[in-house]
């Protein structure tokens, strides 16, 4: 595998068994994320990204191909990484807190009970939740929701965060918040991402790396790298530069779905 990398995906073919016979989603797919890093993955809808976190996850086994974490080959679900959705699915009958306290309780840990709570309550004042510890899910907005969901699968430090679109069902000004948020929980919080969205500006706004998957069966198309000391303000949104990146990956996300005009146009 390669050395540098704490994910590790090698000529991944998946297929799921339909009624209608085998419908092929993933084709000889490679990823390779550094320790540290942070990916983005965009393509068109159906492509399979979401397949490609349940693979990391250990969710799920691929047909052909393997995958690695940290240098193990993964075969079986792992506490080490966590997730997050569009849906927070916060339990109601939890507090705020006990919700992001969960991880804790199912994931082996060392930690005392009060270390629990005192973990799970700096990573609330982290997000701007401070003193919603006690609230149910329902009292909160979608944005507070998501920035317990974002606690919840960092309380046990995983090596791996994986984020599935956790964004999308956000109006702009919540979504653009929640990105400076996460740029702050990373400071804070250091882990290994991977993000899937549809959402080209925050692919380029908080990773390091994009990477495109082509139409289904996806293999990878295109791997865009952004210097990790790339200034991160929503103000660099609006720069030549950035305006270059999202057209070259608007480009290929058209060659994705068979509609550019000119595959071997430079973008």
């Amino acid at each position: 595998m390669t050395t540098d990398a704490l994910i590790d995906i090698k000529g991944v073919t998946h297929a799921y068994q339909t009624a209608d016979g085998p419908l092929p989603v993933l084709n000889n797919l490679n990823v390779s994320v550094k320790e540290g890093g942070f990916a983005a993955v965009v393509g068109p809808s159906g492509c399979g990204k979401s397949t490609l976190t349940r693979l990391i996850a250990g969710l799920m086994k691929p047909d052909t191909g393997e995958v690695w974490l940290h240098g193990e080959r993964v075969k079986s679900p792992r506490s080490t990484v966590g997730m997050a959705f569009q849906n927070p699915v916060l339990l109601e009958w939890r507090s705020i807190l006990k919700n992001v306290m969960l991880p804790l309780e199912i994931v082996p840990t060392k930690l005392t009970n009060t270390q629990k709570e005192d973990r799970a309550r700096e990573l609330l004042s982290l997000v701007g939740l401070e003193g919603f510890e006690d609230k149910r899910p329902s009292e909160l907005s979608g944005g507070m929701r998501q920035r317990a969901s974002l606690c919840r699968s960092l309380v046990h430090k995983p090596e791996v965060l994986i984020l599935d679109e956790p964004f999308g069902a956000l109006d702009a000004f919540t979504r653009e918040d929640l990105w400076q948020t996460m740029h702050a929980l990373r400071a804070e919080e250091p882990f290994t991402g991977v993000l899937i969205t549809h959402d080209l500006r925050e692919s380029i706004f908080l990773a390091d790396q994009v990477l495109v998957l082509s139409g289904r069966p996806a293999t990878t198309q295109y791997v865009m790298d952004i210097p990790t000391d790339a200034p991160r303000t929503l103000d660099d949104l609006y720069t030549p530069e950035a305006a270059e990146r999202l057209n070259i990956l608007r480009h290929q996300i058209e060659i994705a779905q068979g509609r550019a005009t000119d595959e071997g146009e430079a973008a």
